[in-house]
């Protein structure tokens, strides 16, 4: 089983392909550089540095969200694409759900977070301990919220994601010693964790085709926030 993993749903950029049990390709850029720019020439180089083509490919995993809206909607156009041109369905992973899978082993929980603005977070709860354990699924909430719903269970939890270089102080202070945050090369999504967690996925039936996918935004955008506050002073 070919599987290509995409992942854009922040300001990271990652594509990877896993065969079967094994990531034989993955490239990931975070440099603040427009997805639009960078996701296509990445996928295309790990096709040609493999000797893969996208013909070969069983499914396409995207990071489904929640995340950037600008982000999620280039991801999930381009696994679109792919999976129509290749007759191929789509894995909707949510992007915390993957930001969580890569800590196999973990018996403390889990909990991804990305910066949401306003004092908010996109997040989850989760355990891996052996099988994967989805304790609240992505979830978007103040930071305030979310302390007080780990406090409910004692004991540490792993931080990961974009979030924490922006809510660290307030979650050690909120946390204290249970607070554990990841190390850089866990720190950020992967594109390899999306097609690990989309496989798994796949192989228990669960895909879209592609004119039944859509990411999952978990709010409405500043836009359209705007446009409601428009209307009520009308």
């Amino acid at each position: 089983m070919l599987i290509l993993g995409i992942e854009s749903a922040s300001l990271v950029a990652s594509a990877a392909l896993v065969e079967d049990d094994a990531v034989i390709a993955e490239y990931t850029v975070n440099n603040k550089k427009t997805h639009s720019q960078t996701l296509l020439p990445m996928i295309d180089e790990i096709f040609r540095m493999t000797e893969r083509t996208p013909e070969m490919l069983d499914a396409v995993a995207v990071a489904a969200g929640p995340g950037s809206f600008t982000g999620l909607r280039i991801g999930s156009a381009t696994a679109k694409g792919i999976a129509l041109a290749c007759d191929i369905p789509v894995i909707p992973v949510p992007t915390t759900d993957a930001m969580a899978y890569q800590f196999y082993g973990c018996a403390h929980r889990i909990c991804p977070i990305l910066d949401a603005r306003r004092s908010e977070v996109y997040t989850g709860i989760y355990r891996f301990e052996r099988d994967f354990e989805v304790l609240m699924p992505a979830s978007a909430m103040p930071l305030a919220e979310l302390m007080e719903k780990l406090k409910e269970e004692p004991g540490p939890v792993v931080f990961t994601g974009d979030g924490i270089s922006v809510f660290k102080e307030r979650i050690t202070a909120a946390l204290g010693e249970d607070a554990l945050f990841a190390p850089p090369m866990a720190a950020r999504q992967r594109a390899a964790a999306v097609a690990s967690r989309g496989q798994e996925m796949f192989r228990n039936g669960i895909s879209q085709t592609s004119d039944e996918h859509v990411p999952e935004y978990l709010r409405v955008s500043q836009a359209e926030r705007v446009r409601a506050e428009k209307e009520k002073q009308k």
